[in-house]
């Protein structure tokens, strides 16, 4: 199931399901409405991931039902991240391919030569984003007047649907609601500069909508595989970049296994899986200007799109 976040026809957030091939959303409130059924957890995103099985399980039933009066056409529709205020933010880096190639390239910079730390392959890496931050599909995202170096960042993230401390591998799947992608826009001057410190990655990183999330969630069961996927990077309709999600060195039994030791995650938490190798500009050596239009595709969830304009 693809659910989204939208403005709905009362000018409100209102949560829907989507069907592609129809070209429409449900909207999931007014059609529990319809069928005399209480709103229920329909009220926002955090709302139905914090319900479990019985939110998605209703959910489903509207859907099938698919009452005319609460369905809207996708065309003309402004969608909003699918989920506009997560309980938390963390992104991870786990592509090798991604890291050797920034490495490559900074070398070219600097003639240094580096390697990937020991660390890097004993566990996942992350840090924690700014969750006030988030933008959905179709937005301007705006550069930040403190960098002249824009970048994008290709990556898969998933969205966690039940709680859970000291998660288990064999059962870290069980956890996620489903998956979206995830822009993780970069002011690369900025956050070369402040690394250099030992700590950040946090300007490179946190200025208003560099958190990009959409076009919408596809849950678990529809994903099937989250390790399977293509994804691909074109700007201003020309290919940059891509890969697989396959070649996570970490994967996401890992990744929520390592970061729920002694740790609790909540429902509605977002971690993403860092950037799969050349799907980002900085690895190519190229960078954005004002005016282009990034593209990200994830194979079974769709094309998140943003414009990006310097202010």
């Amino acid at each position: 199931m693809k659910l989204a976040t939208f403005i709905g026809r009362n000018e409100a957030p209102a949560i829907g399901a989507v069907d592609t091939s129809q070209g429409a959303v449900l909207d999931l409130a007014a059609a529990a409405r319809i069928g005399g059924r209480p709103d229920g957890p329909f009220a926002d995103m955090l709302a139905l991931i914090d319900a479990g099985p019985t939110g998605l399980e209703e959910a489903r039933r509207l859907a099938a039902e698919w009452p005319p009066d609460a369905a809207i056409p996708l065309a003309g529709l402004r969608l909003l991240a699918p989920l506009p205020l997560p309980r938390q933010m963390r992104d991870c880096l786990v592509f090798e391919g991604h890291l050797k190639n920034g490495m490559a390239q900074r070398e070219k910079r600097t003639g240094v030569k580096e390697s990937i730390p020991d660390v890097w392959y004993r566990q996942p890496i992350y840090y924690k984003c700014n969750r006030f931050s988030v933008a959905g599909p179709d937005t301007t995202v705006v550069w930040p007047k403190y960098s002249q170096l824009m970048d994008f960042e290709l990556e898969l993230a998933c969205v966690i649907g039940r709680t859970g401390k000291d998660i288990a591998r064999e059962h870290a799947l069980e956890h996620i609601f489903g998956f979206t992608i995830f822009n993780d826009f970069s002011a690369r001057d900025a956050q070369f500069a402040e690394m250099a410190g030992r700590l950040g990655p946090a300007k490179g990183k946190d200025f208003d909508g560099g958190n990009v999330l959409g076009p919408w969630i596809v849950t678990l069961d529809e994903i099937g595989d989250p390790h399977a996927l293509n994804m691909e990077v074109r700007v201003n309709g020309e290919r940059w970049g891509g890969g697989n999600s396959g070649s996570m060195h970490h994967k996401f039994p890992d990744i929520l296994a390592h970061i729920s030791d002694s740790e609790t995650l909540h429902t509605g938490e977002v971690i993403g899986s860092g950037t799969v190798g050349t799907g980002s500009g900085n690895e190519m050596g190229r960078s954005l200007k004002s005016g282009d239009v990034v593209e990200l595709e994830i194979e079974k969830i769709g094309v998140l799109r943003n414009r990006v304009v310097r202010g």
